[in-house]
């Protein structure tokens, strides 16, 4: 695959990434803008707050999803691409063109993109996550601890310059959630949540 074809691929992957189907979702049911509530953020555990938990989930499958056909797109355009359409999707669904860049924490589509590309790496990040918040009940840290792993699984199972990507992909995630890093760190993440500080 030529250069300008990869390039167009994941240009795709990025506008399919950056979909807000949190914000359409509220519009759907009538229910309040999630930007204009808690954390601000788009994704799942925000739309919980809206007292939907049916509108939560689908939000939280939504956006799994978009990693899974971003990478689907990218594999049908150029084989063993698929770790790029995920970085992308990420990418995308973090940093929306459609919402001046602000967009959610990437956790449900990285996992979702992860389990496209490569089915060992994103079944072991699922069962790290579920681990890890049935031990300490904060998802944040569930996912995080998760992914922190997802690149030597990567290595493991695929190759080296995938993990790289995956890496990339990761330190995208971790970036987004400073604020929960920062409550971890001083014993303030609030503990039980359903779905991750999205």
């Amino acid at each position: 695959m030529d250069a300008l074809s990869m390039i167009a691929a994941m240009v795709i992957a990025y506008l399919i990434g950056s979909i807000p189907f949190g914000l359409l979702l509220s519009k759907i049911f009538k229910l309040p803008d999630p930007r204009t509530i808690g954390s601000g953020n788009i994704g799942a555990t925000n739309m919980l707050r809206t007292g939907r938990k049916d509108v939560a989930l689908m939000t939280l499958v939504l956006d799994a999803l978009k990693g899974v056909i971003a990478v689907v797109i990218m594999d049908a355009t150029a084989p063993y691409a698929g770790a790029l359409a995920v970085l992308a999707a990420v990418v995308g669904h973090c940093f929306p063109v459609w919402l001046n860049f602000k967009g959610g924490k990437g956790v449900a589509t990285i996992i979702g993109g992860l389990l496209a590309f490569s089915w060992v790496v994103g079944f072991f990040t699922v069962l790290v996550w579920i681990g890890m918040f049935y031990y300490k009940r904060t998802s944040s840290l569930a996912a995080l601890t998760a992914l922190s792993l997802a690149p030597f699984v990567t290595i493991l199972r695929v190759d080296g310059a995938s993990a790289l990507v995956v890496f990339i992909t990761v330190l995208i995630v971790v970036f987004k959630h400073q604020s929960n890093i920062r409550k971890l760190v001083r014993g303030a993440e609030p503990t039980s949540e359903v779905f991750g500080k999205k």
